[in-house]
């Protein structure tokens, strides 16, 4: 009978190894996995993180969509061609990263009337051929709604020592004819600013939501 015992507990200590070296094998192999999870988690984290602060394609497309209904209903009442109107914004504001338009809602730069809601912040302009730091006096609006109609109606009634200002650009035929238009009569003193808006039209196709001229 003891001999029989001691036989038995060696297949016991036999089978015990076994289950505790697939125990161990199992460990490994479920911390591994764990390891690779939180691997993926914290770049993807990172990614997030990274990503935060930007504004990515889609967010550019979602804020084009935004912009686009009114700035049509613009155009049928102010003559402003709707993509022109949309890139000026783009342009301007930095796609509404600026701090003039995330905090103020001017979306297009435009200064201050006399008595207006304004903010004055630096601002860069180009004079004698090259750029320099100026402190300007910046329009704050309620809402982009708000900001998008005083740009309309800034080209449309023109400045208050020039109300035809802006006459070319009302009169355009397309969105090519009122990017010149907007440099020609003073609206901005980049000389690049024509071929700006023209590249960001032609990128995002933003003339599909001009309204046909009549």
């Amino acid at each position: 009978m003891a001999k029989k015992r001691r036989k038995r507990s060696k297949k016991q200590l036999k089978k015990l190894k076994k289950l505790n070296f697939w125990i161990l094998v199992s460990s490994i192999i479920i911390l591994a996995i764990l390891a690779t999870f939180v691997s993926q988690t914290v770049i993807y984290e990172r990614q997030q993180t990274v990503k935060k602060g930007d504004m990515t394609r889609e967010n550019k497309i979602a804020w084009i969509n935004q912009l686009a209904p009114y700035a049509r209903q613009l155009q049928e009442k102010y003559g402003v061609i709707a993509s022109i109107s949309i890139a000026q914004a783009i342009l301007e504001s930095d796609w509404n990263t600026s701090t003039l338009a995330s905090k103020y809602n001017n979306l297009y730069g435009i200064k201050a009337d006399a008595g207006q809601k304004s903010v004055v912040l630096p601002t860069q302009e180009f004079e004698n051929g090259q750029w320099v730091t100026i402190q300007g006096r910046f329009a704050a609006y309620g809402s982009w709604q708000d900001s998008m109609k005083a740009h309309a109606k800034l080209l449309y009634h023109g400045t208050s020592w020039n109300s035809a200002q802006y006459q070319h650009v009302l009169a355009a035929k397309d969105y090519k004819a009122a990017a010149v238009a907007l440099t020609q009569d003073g609206y901005a003193t980049d000389p690049t600013y024509a071929k700006k808006l023209i590249d960001v039209i032609q990128e995002w196709h933003l003339s599909r939501f001009d309204v046909p001229q009549k």
